[in-house]
């Protein structure tokens, strides 16, 4: 039925697109009783405001994912049905439609990512997918970042916390509670490389010699070398770092961190941060926000009113007395300034009510994470340091098994949610790898629809299964005696059980799970 509407359309293929039927237990009552028919979610945009309008039947797609992918997916749609069930009985259900990439594209299209898919994406703004795999000589870098840069989903947000149970290599797991902001987009990520020895390498490299000779004599060996180009642009920092500090007040966050090693790459990285603080201190959040810097100017004033801008600037600055004039005056002007402009609205202590926005170098943050991962809340960060700080944040914490993760658009409102491992292909079919990174990932889908009491539904069912240590392989080899070994699918029913407003029934949440047909 969908396929055909899809045809009518003109946005798909009998090749590309197949309905999968949704989950609805049998004790639901008559079809009668269910929502109306499907519909594709839609954007209302008012200006710069843009709200998802979520119909009660929407129609998400799906990429299955290779290797796991395919287990790890049935476990989790049916983790994510079972959810909407407890939540909203019959009044609510996702209608799930199958579309391809990766090595299933292959087999179906020739392509490993065709264009209907991008098209599908685009046309029903809300999706989810499992892992792919880039094969060589595709002629994509990577399907993932490929669908990133097409739709413009320029945030990657992954949330990191510890559930109770879980083994960690750390001691304190339980301080871990982060939400990393990964600018998605630019960076090397970008792509935009040369291979060494090919022509158009020579060609960057002489070009680069003939418009910078001072900046080519840098490069150490130039005929052996190949090169990449690291965009940073003001727009892309600055719309990554806003959607942080939006996301940071509405979810009652502390703070955000910056994360960037501006003090080597001053005009990319570092520039990262100039922009990002230009956004927390413009009149947008300038009520709700104050700097790191500014929360120790004003702190000393409330301490001592009599304090001067000079001794103030002294006490921020510990070598103010081996500052020229002309540094010193910069740093007393800079006090003033921060007085003058916020002292009535963020001073005697008002500052400790806004949101701290501050910034840490790149390798100092590795090295925070594990010794005071408490003072992280929400973190900013470029495409690369995002990429390794969130994997390693999510080691702490159980592994990226366990990580879910989102890259949105929050201007388009497109959105496609998706697990952070690979697709691990010497475990594939075997029922065996952790599906929580995807049912995780599906909780975030889930409340971004604004269905935040199946998300609610999804946490405690997970919180469960861990709190009884029901658990796959890999937590099982690492818990003491007592844990209970389950499969991967095992694993999503005992979450289902520990969903607290669940079906009094099990086996009526099977379902038809066969992504072909109605």
């Amino acid at each position: 039925m969908f396929a055909a509407a899809l045809l009518r359309r003109g946005t798909a293929s009998p090749a590309l697109f197949q309905p999968a039927r949704a989950c609805v237990s049998r004790t639901l009552g008559a079809a009668a009783a269910l929502p109306s028919a499907p519909h594709r979610i839609e954007i209302d945009k008012d200006g710069d405001q843009m709200r998802l309008v979520v119909p009660r039947r929407p129609i998400v797609p799906f990429i299955e994912g290779d290797g796991v992918g395919a287990d790890v997916w049935a476990a989790a749609r049916r983790v994510l049905d079972a959810a909407v069930a407890a939540a909203y009985g019959d009044a609510r259900r996702i209608e799930w439609m199958e579309v391809y990439a990766g090595e299933k594209a292959f087999h179906r299209t020739g392509e490993w990512l065709p264009r209907g898919t991008m098209e599908a994406f685009r046309d029903y703004s809300v999706g989810i997918k499992g892992p792919l795999t880039t094969p060589v000589g595709s002629g994509i870098r990577s399907l993932n970042v490929a669908l990133r840069q097409e739709l413009d989903l320029y945030v990657c947000q992954r949330p990191v916390r510890h559930f109770a149970n879980v083994p960690s290599p750390v001691r304190k797991p339980q301080a871990v509670d982060v939400v990393v902001f990964r600018e998605n987009t630019e960076d090397i990520y970008a792509g935009i490389e040369m291979e060494q020895g090919t022509p158009e390498c020579a060609a960057f490299a002489r070009s680069l010699q003939e418009l910078f000779p001072n900046r080519f004599r840098k490069v150490r060996f130039p005929d052996t070398s190949a090169f990449g180009v690291k965009p940073v642009s003001k727009e892309g920092s600055q719309r990554l770092v806003r959607a942080a500090l939006q996301y940071a007040l509405e979810s009652g966050r502390k703070s955000v961190t910056m994360v960037a090693k501006g003090n080597i790459m001053k005009h990319t990285e570092g520039a990262f941060v100039k922009w990002g603080y230009a956004v927390a201190t413009s009149p947008e959040f300038r009520s709700q926000c104050v700097t790191e810097r500014e929360s120790h100017v004003l702190a000393n004033a409330d301490a001592n009113s009599a304090l001067t801008f000079e001794e103030n600037a002294r006490a921020i600055h510990p070598g103010f007395d081996s500052f020229s004039p002309e540094q010193q005056e910069d740093a007393v002007a800079e006090v003033r300034g921060i007085i003058e402009s916020i002292g009535s609205s963020h001073g005697w202590g008002k500052f400790r009510s806004k949101l701290l926005v501050r910034d840490v170098l790149a390798d100092i943050s590795f090295q925070q994470v594990l010794t005071r991962p408490e003072t992280f809340d929400v973190v900013a960060t470029l495409n690369l340091n995002g990429d390794y700080l969130s994997d390693a944040l999510a080691a702490q914490v159980g592994g990226i098994g366990i990580a879910p993760g989102g890259n949105m658009n929050p201007e388009t409102g497109h959105a496609i949610f998706e697990a952070t491992h690979g697709t691990a292909p010497k475990y594939a079919n075997l029922d065996k790898v952790n599906p929580t990174s995807m049912i995780l990932s599906g909780e975030m889908l889930l409340r971004y629809l604004g269905w935040g009491e199946a998300a609610d539904e999804v946490i405690a069912g997970v919180e469960g299964a861990l709190l009884a240590k029901m658990v796959t392989y890999d937590f099982h080899r690492l818990m003491p005696a007592g844990a209970t070994l389950v499969s991967c699918s095992e694993f999503a029913q005992v979450v289902i059980k520990n969903m607290p407003k669940r079906l009094d029934t099990d086996a009526d949440l099977g379902g038809n799970y066969d992504s072909d047909g109605m």
